[in-house]
């Protein structure tokens, strides 16, 4: 069976290799994580400040200014150590733990997916 078989695309930049159970980047094939756990944890994490991203639209002499304040939003960017390619964003409040937003039933994807390229 090649990798391409055992490999189901979940994202946009995010594939299962259900032979493996990781989780791979479909842009450089990289191992990320195992695929019964969340995917962020083997990327490439980056806090950013809500204000490089949301500039204020007025000057810091208004007490509101239209950009997220940092002290109640952060937004976290998770890039692929092998290719560094953005794989998900997120804004949270900060202290927040990332979010585990993909959870699938491992043995269904196998069952549905490998038994069809066995059969």
């Amino acid at each position: 069976m090649s990798d391409q078989q055992s490999s189901v695309n979940i994202t946009e930049y995010l594939a299962i290799d259900l032979v493996t159970e990781r989780w791979t980047c479909r842009v450089c094939g990289h191992d990320i994580a195992n695929a019964r756990e969340n995917y962020k944890t083997g990327l490439l994490v980056y806090n950013r400040d809500p204000r490089e991203i949301h500039r204020p639209i007025l000057d810091e002499s208004y007490e509101f200014t239209y950009a997220p304040d940092p002290g109640w939003c952060r937004i976290v960017e998770f890039y692929c150590p092998g290719c560094g390619t953005l794989v998900e964003n997120e804004y949270l409040p900060p202290g927040h733990p990332l979010t585990h937003d993909i959870e699938l039933d491992i043995d269904a994807l196998k069952r549905r997916h490998l038994s069809a390229v066995e059969g």
